[in-house]
């Protein structure tokens, strides 16, 4: 990811090495955002035309949800990777659930690049509004989701989708106005599922740490009112499993 917040998980450890995503970590400083985060939209990664377009409600989502694809954890951290991955999604949840189009409003490559999901989903955070989803059962019309590539059962995520899902969570927190302490939730604790992992579910409140801290950086608030790919703000691969969302 271009984006030069760095708010990665070597500065939430504080001096102190850990063995996360296969990688020795120690202490590095922590930066400040000077950049939106860089969100590459549908046209860019040639998303399939939904069936139907999203609804789009004239309100902020209260939660942002973590999720994890369930897929392979890829070694192959290109942008092309990554736009097949929102290519994969798309096709199987419309071709394999039946939905209307993809169910997250946001995915993250482990190469760290941050793409547009469901159909609308600039457009609306972009106003301040919420797209409605279908990601987490019974709870897609208040929350935003986030599909993390791969599985973090036992594995952590790679610095560079870790750095990409705290930018994007600071800059969803800036514009919708949440508290990251009470906004960011995985997806576990809406429904019955493993998911976003058991290691990356751990981690979650350093991401609410680090978000938060983040925020509290002028020049963060600052550039992350621009909003992704330069539009305003307002001030499983695969399957979830039988109790997962629906269209």
């Amino acid at each position: 990811m271009s984006s030069d917040f760095r708010l990665s998980r070597r500065s939430l450890l504080g001096g102190t090495a850990a063995i996360a995503g296969g990688a020795l970590l120690g202490p590095v400083p922590a930066a400040s955002a000077k950049t939106a985060p860089r969100l590459y939209t549908r046209a860019e990664w040639r998303a399939r035309a939904p069936k139907a377009a999203a609804t789009v409600l004239d309100r902020a989502p209260d939660h942002i949800v973590v999720h994890h694809t369930a897929s392979p954890n890829s070694t192959n951290y290109s942008l092309e990777h990554a736009f097949g991955l929102s290519r994969s999604i798309q096709n199987f949840h419309m071709d394999t659930n039946g939905w209307d189009d993809t169910g997250q409003q946001l995915t993250i490559s482990r190469g760290g690049h941050l793409m547009e999901g469901r159909n609308r989903s600039l457009d609306a955070i972009g106003a301040g509004n919420h797209v409605m989803g279908a990601h987490t059962l019974s709870h897609n019309e208040h929350t935003i989701g986030i599909e993390n590539e791969g599985t973090y059962m036992t594995e952590g995520p790679t610095d560079a989708l870790w750095d990409g899902l705290v930018t994007a969570c600071a800059w969803l927190c800036d514009v919708y106005g949440l508290d990251p302490h009470a906004a960011i939730v995985g997806h576990r604790d809406y429904n019955s599922t493993a998911c976003p992992g058991d290691t990356l579910y751990a981690l979650l409140p350093q991401l609410r740490d680090q978000v938060a801290a983040g925020l509290s950086d002028p020049q963060l608030k600052i550039t992350l009112r621009l909003g992704a790919s330069g539009l305003p703000g307002p001030r499983h691969l695969f399957d979830h499993g039988p109790t997962g969302p629906t269209s």
